[in-house]
């Protein structure tokens, strides 16, 4: 990490924020945005959240479904304890993990959040082609675990794949959007495909 991005960051309003409010990363924020916008995060809901680490998403979706919600996350790293929160180390692209989630889970979701995203390589084809394999993943876990009428968040890449992608979403949900939220920094690429009312 470059010194120059070690001192933008702390610099950055959402960094600064996340440290007052105690949330573990400035992703918390895009997540708010999100759900302000789209009021996605009900009270009972059950929520899969992908990609979670270090788990401001997490803390995020467990504040808004409340007590009688549930709230799992799964990540390729390890998620410190949230309470109430029940985390997976495991990677989405393997069966094994997607039956470790399904079984959290207990039953069918309300919402799958991802906010998944790939290794940066440098090279934008290639991190995008990576984006979107991760959000077929997602898109793929969504078909099996949302009850009718659900919801469907997933971070993508931006890039030449996308149509046939958004494409693909759209023929399993009644509403798709794509959104960008304030708390997303002016250089990246990211923006959030929106899912509303899962047809199955």
């Amino acid at each position: 990490m470059s010194k120059r991005w070690l001192a933008e960051r702390r610099n950055d309003h959402y960094y600064k924020k996340a440290k007052q409010m105690d949330y573990r990363s400035r992703a918390s924020f895009k997540l708010i945005q999100i759900d302000d916008k789209f009021k996605l995060l009900k009270p009972g809901s059950t929520v899969a959240d992908l990609g979670s680490a270090p788990g401001g998403w997490l803390q995020v979706a467990k504040e808004r479904v409340g007590e009688r919600g549930r709230v799992v996350g799964v990540d390729l790293q390890p998620i410190e304890d949230i309470p109430g929160v029940e985390t997976i180390k495991g990677d989405m692209r393997k069966e094994e993990t997607v039956m470790d989630v399904e079984e959290a889970l207990g039953g069918k979701a309300d919402l799958v959040l991802s906010d998944m995203s790939p290794h940066i390589s440098g090279s934008y084809a290639m991190d995008h082609a990576r984006s979107v394999d991760l959000c077929e993943h997602a898109l793929e876990f969504a078909q099996k675990v949302l009850k009718p009428h659900a919801n469907l968040v997933m971070k993508i890449f931006e890039g030449d794949m996308m149509p046939e992608f958004m494409k693909e979403v759209r023929s399993h949900f009644k509403e798709v959007k794509l959104y960008g939220p304030d708390a997303s920094r002016s250089s990246s690429s990211e923006i959030y495909i929106i899912a509303k009312g899962f047809i199955g």
